[in-house]
């Protein structure tokens, strides 16, 4: 029996993540970790029966101790719960925070040797090098859940690292794919969070919308195949059937297909190398009939060039794009700011911060926490 821990287990993929682990019968929930959604919580308490399980604060831990008055669970609050959710003993641990507060546990996950299913790729765009350094020192491994990476992880087994001559990460182009740009104007919250083909959060939402969501994946991928920036490409594909593709020297490509439906790459991350038998609904390509490609347009969409320029620029300026967007999506979200203010917001906040190399996670959470302040700045001079 392997044991695993869920961090943002009441959100998006948490919710998806503890349906796959209802069909496998040879993994042990040991740790939920959440937010303030106590009510949810205590429903997977009572199902999985965790032995630790974090929330947001002292508040959800007295409501949530409430509501399950005969579990035996410990209950930890706030970030330092959700580390300690990371370091409990298990073999897998995965984590669907939101945000740059997916650092820290991360950390703790690769830093005692277990594997990482990462749907949370924000920590490896603001503390890659770091992450990524503490799995090699302890042995672990860092399994993408992301549908696009998830594709790549399988496509690379195609050939060797030599032999690679780009990585293609496909994107549905969000809502305003077909939109003029002088109508990007008009987008309303509710207009940018109906993504076409994907079940997903509020905030991946809206970065799908942007298409920084693909920016920053393209820093991902950068850091999970130690591949350069000119050997990533970004294609627009409408249908979100082919989730990636790897190109390889001698001119074949290699492309994985699959429905639109996160339970697959989050069983692949969970249960790899193997591959187990699952209920979800199947492809079926004469049904879908003809697949779609084009080049982005990256005028209509500034977000996903400052990402892949940020990439590129390295250091902090990664992390600082990262947490300029955070805050520039929310405050969008909270009708604060319009649609295209966001990335108004985050080209100024990189413009204002300096770039330099972190050399410790300290650096990483300093620059995170300026950019964010400035980000402020800029939301409250008025969108």
């Amino acid at each position: 029996m392997k044991r695993i821990a869920i961090l943002g287990s009441t959100g998006t993929i948490g919710v998806q993540a503890l349906e796959v682990l209802s069909q496998l019968d040879t993994y042990e929930v040991v740790a939920l970790a959440a937010g303030r959604n106590v009510e949810r919580l205590a429903e997977q308490i009572r199902q999985y029966r965790p032995k630790l399980v974090g929330v947001a604060d002292e508040e959800a831990r007295r409501a949530l101790r409430e509501l399950v008055p005969g579990e035996r669970v410990d209950i930890v609050v706030g970030d330092e719960g959700l580390v300690a959710c990371a370091a409990y003993p298990s073999d897998v641990v995965l984590n669907a925070v939101v945000g740059a507060r997916g650092i820290l546990p991360a950390l703790a996950a690769v830093g005692r040797g277990a594997r990482l299913a990462l749907a949370n790729k924000e920590c490896l765009v603001a503390a890659g090098e770091l992450i990524l350094r503490a799995m090699r020192d302890a042995g672990g491994e860092i399994v993408p859940v992301d549908s696009e990476h998830c594709a790549l992880h399988q496509c690379l087994r195609s050939g060797r690292p030599e032999e690679v001559l780009r990585l293609v990460l496909t994107a549905s182009g969000g809502p305003f794919r077909s939109w003029p740009k002088a109508r990007m104007a008009e987008v309303t919250v509710r207009d940018a969070l109906r993504h076409p083909n994907w079940n997903m959060g509020q905030k991946i939402t809206i970065d799908s919308a942007t298409m920084m969501n693909k920016g920053l994946e393209v820093i991902e991928a950068h850091h999970l195949f130690a591949v350069p920036y000119d050997k990533i490409a970004v294609l627009v594909h409408p249908e979100s059937i082919v989730h990636s593709m790897v190109e390889f020297v001698d001119g074949s490509m290699v492309a994985q297909l699959a429905t639109a439906d996160m339970r697959l790459p989050i069983q692949y991350a969970i249960t790899y190398p193997e591959r187990l038998p699952a209920p979800w609904p199947r492809l079926n390509l004469a049904s879908v009939g003809a697949l779609h490609f084009e080049e982005p347009d990256l005028d209509k969409f500034p977000c996903l060039r400052l990402a892949i320029e940020a990439g590129r620029a390295g250091g902090i300026a990664p992390c600082v794009l990262n947490a300029a967007n955070e805050v520039a999506v929310d405050a969008f979200l909270r009708e604060k700011i319009p649609f295209l203010r966001i990335p108004q917001v985050v080209q100024a906040v990189l413009e204002r911060v300096p770039n330099e190399a972190p050399q410790s996670v300290d650096d990483v959470l300093r620059a995170d926490g300026q950019a964010r302040r400035l980000a402020e700045l800029y939301v409250a001079k008025g969108g």
